[in-house]
């Protein structure tokens, strides 16, 4: 899916983004069981869209160190 397909979407970024202007993933909230996410620094590339699920469960992977050694 291309970014630019979901028109008023308002993206924010991940507060796991870093503040040098790399490594930036945003998210869209609002969906009804999806989250769609995209890379900032391409606000018009492609987004990904994750089940709801999947997504906290990857959120909840990264909160507990599980890719740490990435």
């Amino acid at each position: 899916m291309n970014a630019s397909s979901l028109p008023g979407v308002v993206w924010r970024k991940s507060s796991y983004s870093s503040d040098n202007g790399g490594d930036c993933l945003e998210v869209a909230d609002g969906f009804l069981g999806v989250v769609p996410v995209r890379d900032s620094k391409d606000p018009h590339g492609p987004a990904l869209v994750f089940r709801a699920g999947g997504w906290a469960s990857f959120v909840s992977s990264v909160k507990g160190g599980e890719f740490a050694a990435l």
